[in-house]
């Protein structure tokens, strides 16, 4: 037996970084390669902080706020309703002031209260009912995936504003959530084919099969050795969709099909203050940057996730 060091093949020499990784779990992973993501960190502090400002700025219900005004209350209008922001102050209007005197940081932060809240129901909601029929469509196969399926694709070729736009017309006076959930109903098609792909290539694997033989039911196996192998893809999908649901609110508010007054939301408000934006363009500017920011987070978050479960859709990898 040769004495000394033995040489090892190049091919199997793990370098620095790969060593390191491979000392941490999967979800470590994920999480070191979501932090690492600098567009998605910028993005989740600007959604934090927007958060953070519409809820605690106005207050949300029964709690109060630190600011001293609210959306409802009138009053005279200073110096043509201009803003009064500045570089380190607020100022008495720091977004100006409508025709009736009404403080449009207070009308803004509401708006965005409404619009979060219902991208946030229309997401969750429509992630819960595009995996579930996902998922059975792709364990079950047979006469339940043609059925599911001919259900989604008659929801796919209806235009989906124009099928949100009428059913957001009659749940719009029932509330926020109401029509949140209708929202929810319309939006979960491109998740559940998704999760039915995902699902289909999944039960054919040596795990499942093994579940399979020992008696283990249906329902179990989807939702303990199935479900959580496509978790990846359906928190992905999930920012996605809360992104695509404000987009979808606005859209429908600014029609008029959205959120009815007396209660506002950021596309309500362009809707409603659209006439005076060669005026008081600052009417139309706040609410179309909050909208921006908060589209431009998620999707930004969204994309760090991607990245973070699947690294090969990142150039290095990492």
């Amino acid at each position: 037996m040769p004495e000394g060091p033995v040489a090892v093949p190049e091919s199997t020499v793990i370098d620095g970084p790969d060593r390191e990784e491979k000392s941490y779990s999967q979800g470590q992973l994920v999480r070191r390669r979501f932090f690492r993501h600098k567009g998605a960190m910028v993005a989740l502090g600007v959604l934090l902080f927007v958060t953070l400002l519409a809820f605690t700025s106005i207050g949300f219900g029964p709690i109060p706020g630190w600011w001293g005004k609210n959306f409802t209350d009138t009053g005279p209008i200073l110096d043509g309703g201009r803003p009064t922001i500045g570089w380190f102050t607020l100022g008495e209007h720091p977004f100006g002031q409508d025709q009736t005197g009404r403080d449009f940081f207070a009308l803004t932060m509401r708006g965005t209260q409404i619009s979060l809240t219902i991208a946030f129901i229309v997401g969750i909601v429509s992630t819960i009912i595009g995996t579930i029929i996902g998922a059975i469509a792709g364990f079950f196969r047979g006469w339940a995936e043609a059925f599911l399926m001919r259900m989604t694709d008659l929801f796919i070729i209806i235009p989906l504003l124009v099928l949100a736009a009428v059913l957001g017309r009659i749940a719009g006076d029932q509330g926020i959530v109401v029509l949140s959930l209708t929202l929810a109903a319309v939006t979960w098609t491109s998740l559940a084919r998704l999760v039915r792909g995902e699902v289909l290539s999944l039960r054919e694997r040596e795990f499942v099969m093994a579940a399979r033989a020992i008696g283990t039911g249906s329902a179990r196996i989807i939702a303990r050795h199935i479900l959580p192998n496509t978790v990846g893809v359906i928190i992905v999908a999930t920012t996605f969709a809360i992104a695509a649901a404000i987009l979808l609110e606005t859209a429908l508010s600014f029609l008029g099909f959205g959120v009815q007054p007396p209660d506002i939301s950021l596309g309500s408000l362009i809707d409603r203050y659209q006439t005076a934006f060669t005026s008081r363009p600052w009417l139309f500017w706040f609410p179309g940057m909050f909208i921006l920011a908060i589209a431009l987070s998620v999707n930004f978050i969204g994309d760090g996730l991607r990245d973070a479960f699947d690294p090969r859709q990142n150039k290095d990898g990492r």
